[in-house]
């Protein structure tokens, strides 16, 4: 397997950073574009993620003679000088920084496929990038929710009963942020998802709407979804899917959100994998995408 280097690309807002897993010339290179949150180049957070998802993707399609790159959110970690604030960025922003992305891929290696892959939220951005970024060869989504993210976060809020006495004040702030509405006063609960900081983002991300986006690609399409997701669910696949019947939807039996192999339904079991770096990938999430992308050679 060839080493992995750190590269930049100069961005609208400054230099990012990502690391660049190549593969012999002219192959497929996989753009992995990061999930919410403070979710680095590896597909770890301080938030108690550690499983390290994108490395480990990296890794797999390496030893199948796929090259791919997987990067730093503007004003994060290695892209930090990308953005004063990172908490001011707008969903655009990490658009413009993918295709600022595509044209360093394409300077490095201009005979390469490229193909985007968006985790979660990441594919939200990836399908929106894909709309202006012209002869990309492809959309892989995995756990891409199918539904705005104002219905994915009513969802979600609803189904933790520890969220009983919050939930009106969240439906509020919620419907308020829809109509790009700011809120000034958040109950302490509320503020690691509602603080005035990431406001902005939010208003920005709810006029999402992924099932009216994954309709107008005109590049093959793999969606991606683990049964055992707890976060993003079969629901959101089959919408997306169903908005793009020329897609191609592949669901992994006993992968979570962070594509990690869970044997039960036992929900601390899901969530302890999300922190186990030891853990491998669940079983063909790696296989689906070389699949998908083809052009590698199986490394024995």
């Amino acid at each position: 397997m060839s080493p992995a280097l750190v590269v930049h690309a100069t961005g609208p807002g400054g230099r990012l950073e990502g690391t660049w897993q190549s593969a012999s010339p002219g192959a497929p290179v996989l753009l992995i574009v990061p999930g919410s949150g403070p979710t680095d180049r590896d597909g770890n957070n301080p938030g108690g993620v550690t499983a390290g998802t994108y490395r480990l993707l990296a890794e797999g399609l390496a030893a199948r003679g796929i090259a791919s790159l997987r990067i730093d959110k503007r004003g994060m970690y290695g892209s930090r000088l990308a953005a004063a604030d990172p908490n001011a960025v707008t969903f655009g922003d990490y658009v413009d920084d993918v295709r600022a992305w595509i044209a360093e891929i394409r300077r490095r290696d201009a005979a390469a496929p490229v193909w985007l892959l968006g985790h979660s939220e990441g594919g939200l951005v990836a399908l929106a990038a894909a709309r202006t970024s012209p002869s990309l060869a492809g959309l892989i989504l995995a756990a891409v929710p199918g539904r705005p993210l104002g219905a994915v976060l009513r969802g979600q809020l609803a189904a933790d009963s520890a969220n009983a006495g919050i939930l009106a004040e969240a439906l509020d702030a919620l419907a308020r942020f829809e109509h790009g509405e700011r809120v000034e006063t958040v109950s302490p609960m509320l503020q690691p998802l509602f603080r005035p900081a990431v406001q902005g983002f939010l208003i920005s991300m709810l006029r999402v709407d992924p099932a009216a986006l994954i309709a107008q690609a005109r590049v093959p399409v793999l969606i991606l979804q683990g049964a055992r997701d707890i976060q993003v669910g079969r629901a959101d696949a089959e919408t997306l899917h169903r908005a793009c019947p020329a897609s191609r939807l592949v669901v992994l039996a006993e992968a979570n959100h962070v594509l990690k192999p869970v044997a039960s339904d036992d929900r601390a079991a899901n969530i302890a994998a999300y922190r186990d770096p030891g853990l491998p990938l669940a079983e063909g999430a790696v296989e689906a995408i070389a699949a998908m992308v083809g052009g590698g050679t199986a490394v024995p």
